[in-house]
């Protein structure tokens, strides 16, 4: 049995060599995004989303936790949250409630994800105007989905989000206009 630590750098490595694109955050292995393409023969076809990914040190014994950073129309996914610096949450029973240190991460981008946006759950909804709509007149619910792939999901809304992630990045560590990390860098002149 290897160590959650050996087991988080295998998953991740599996997950960087599939088709899926993994940017790191902070050089670390616990959080990452991964750009998630909707699936195919679906309303989401098309989108691109980038899905925030945060491991705990209990990984794979404990689930990761999961969002998506791009807007997204679906009863199983909050929108309200996605606005904020946390990703939108996910409600998805085999991440929250049923995981397995058998699932590995490929499984959620593979399977998961790809079953939750083709089979939304309105009865157990984190968007409740999505889940409402969706019960109520699926042919406007199926046209808000489009209208949001098209607006929030384009491979430019994730690469816009990059840049405007790397100018914040850029932004701390200038550390705002402090003239003491300009001492540091020249050091101090002597008397």
């Amino acid at each position: 049995m290897s160590s959650p630590s050996k087991r988080r750098e295998m998953d991740l490595m599996k997950l960087m060599m599939s088709d899926y694109k993994v940017d790191m955050i902070n050089d670390g292995m616990q959080e990452f995004y991964v750009h998630f393409h909707g699936p195919n023969d679906s309303l989401y076809q098309g989108g691109v989303w980038k899905v925030r990914v945060e491991l705990t040190e209990a990984y794979p014994y404990k689930s990761p936790s999961i969002g998506f950073t791009n807007k997204i129309y679906h009863p199983n996914v909050d929108e309200i949250s996605s606005f904020l610096f946390r990703s939108g949450s996910v409600c998805l029973d085999v991440i929250n409630q049923t995981w397995s240190p058998m699932f590995d991460l490929v499984n959620i981008f593979e399977v998961f994800l790809p079953q939750l946006l083709l089979y939304p759950n309105p009865s157990d909804p984190l968007n409740g105007d999505a889940a409402s709509l969706m019960m109520r007149d699926k042919n406007a619910y199926d046209q808000k989905v489009k209208e949001y792939c098209e607006r929030y999901a384009t491979p430019e809304d994730v690469s816009l989000e990059e840049e405007e992630s790397d100018d914040e990045e850029l932004s701390d560590a200038e550390g705002y206009g402090d003239d003491s990390a300009d001492e540091a860098i020249m050091g101090t002149a002597d008397p």
